[in-house]
């Protein structure tokens, strides 16, 4: 029992839980959690092109941009290495990709355990469906616009596509297969034999704008056109063939030079053409959405009224590029992507007097 005395009250009252013989203090504040100790673990994510599961010495490609997972901790690759360092926990930790990160078509293989600390780097591969094509192989498709009429060197943007995918991926071969003045019909009647010659992984599709220039189209909304149709059996063709289509959308035309109205037909035939890749399950490269909005601007990039200069050409390869690398959820690449893009100034003088060229 706790006795109090008179001459005790007073010190009591301050003492009295010591006294007593209660705790001291009051109740304790939260502790601070232990720091958690983790330990760098090296992934590569790369191309697996014959689907063995291991790196061989001819799989150049590496895929930057992509998010990996060593249990809760997460990274992301890096351009050129296709390297992530991961600081992941101690113990049994579960790597693998984040799907969404991919580009389309990528498909990713089964994540793997490893001890951590103790794995001196993990290696992730990711496949193409391609079948038996030609993997890292491009082709594009189309008109004059596909031949590169109006370009300084007569490529058009297949070389600074080619050299963007190079400088992205590890490798990339491009093959022009282009045809002037033709139409979307004669793409479709062409689509077999270039298949069948090329075997690529990919098939970049440009055709559209000489459709215009029939009666049954300029007379008619771009729906009631033949293009879409013709383009829906170049996409099937090549889907059987085992490739991957990859739809383009129409570059805007020279507002200098071009009726307005066939700007109007070409925003509306876009708008087709997306839905179009939609349905069939193709890529889509929006080449119109790289070009400038501004009519001054957009003037300097042509050297009549639909074939671009080099730095227009440069744009349709800068449409073409964001198709192959941004990931499922309409994330960009590396901010460094187009830093490296091939530069012709954002005019050519010396051509935009050039008469007007054949399509």
């Amino acid at each position: 029992m706790c006795r109090r005395g008179p001459d005790l009250i007073l010190l009591g009252s301050l003492l009295l839980v010591s006294a007593c013989g209660g705790g001291g203090g009051g109740p304790a504040g939260p502790s601070s959690p232990s720091p958690v100790t983790t330990y760098p673990l090296n992934v590569v994510v790369y191309y697996d092109q014959n689907a063995n599961g291991s790196l061989d010495p001819n799989e150049a490609v590496r895929l930057p941009g992509i998010d990996v997972v060593a249990g809760s901790a997460t990274a992301r690759t890096d351009r050129g290495t296709g390297r992530a360092v991961v600081q992941a926990q101690a113990g049994a930790q579960l790597v693998a990709i984040r799907t969404e990160s991919l580009p389309p078509g990528w498909v990713p293989t089964a994540g793997v355990t490893v001890d951590v600390p103790g794995t001196a780097e993990v290696r992730l591969p990711v496949r193409l469906p391609i079948g038996a094509n030609q993997p890292n192989v491009y082709v594009t498709f189309g008109d004059s616009l596909t031949v590169g009429v109006g370009s300084a060197t007569g490529a058009g943007y297949r070389t600074p596509l080619e050299a963007q995918l190079a400088s992205y991926f590890g490798e990339a071969t491009v093959v022009a297969s282009g045809r002037d003045g033709s139409f979307s019909t004669l793409g479709a009647a062409r689509i077999p034999g270039v298949m069948s010659r090329e075997r690529p992984a990919y098939l970049l599709i440009l055709y559209g704008t000489n459709d215009w220039n029939d009666q049954r189209c300029q007379t008619a909304p771009p729906a009631s056109c033949f293009t879409i149709e013709q383009l829906r059996i170049i996409v099937d063709y090549v889907k059987r063939q085992g490739s991957i289509p990859v739809l383009g959308t129409l570059p805007p035309t020279n507002p200098a030079m071009a009726p307005p109205e066939r700007t109007q037909w070409n925003a509306q035939m876009n708008a087709l053409i997306k839905n179009l890749a939609t349905t069939e399950g193709a890529m889509v490269a929006d080449v119109f959405a790289a070009f400038p909005t501004n009519s001054a601007e957009l003037s300097r990039l042509f050297v009549d009224d639909v074939h671009p200069n080099d730095s227009g050409y440069a744009l349709i390869a800068q449409g073409f590029l964001r198709a192959f690398t941004t990931s499922r959820t309409g994330q960009p690449g590396p901010s460094a992507l187009f830093a490296d893009m091939p530069s012709f100034g954002f005019s050519d003088p010396g051509r935009l007097g050039a008469a007007p060229v054949r399509r």
